[in-house]
């Protein structure tokens, strides 16, 4: 199934470089990377879960118990190219999870259902 994102102009820049297996531009990575993470938060709405792809964002979401200070309980973590691949269905959660390239805490942290965007 393809993501409504690939049709993104930036989305669409970072994933051709990827495919390529080049590099993306930083600022490009940096702005699909925003771009997926608020597409994430409007689809799922809620404050239980905190996914982070530093150095460029964070956002919660997800319905449940709210999150208010410290270290949330419910963390999902990954690199940037990770988050994209995974956001437009380029990587699927199992493969990701079996590479290596999540880091998760937290028994509401599985968001394999939300994704692709």
């Amino acid at each position: 199934m393809s993501s409504p994102h690939d049709k993104s102009a930036v989305v669409a820049t970072v994933l051709a470089s990827l495919d390529a297996g080049a590099a993306p531009e930083r600022v490009a990575l940096r702005d699909a990377v925003r771009a997926l993470l608020a597409a994430l938060a409007a689809k799922v709405p809620g404050r239980s879960v905190e996914v982070r792809v530093p150095p460029y964002g964070a956002i919660q979401c997800v319905e449940g118990p709210r999150h208010t200070r410290g270290t949330p309980p419910n963390v999902v973590e990954m690199d940037p190219e990770t988050w994209v691949r995974l956001a437009t269905g380029r990587l699927s959660w199992d493969e990701a999870i079996t590479q290596g390239r999540l880091r998760i805490s937290g028994n509401r942290a599985d968001i394999s259902n939300y994704i692709p965007i």
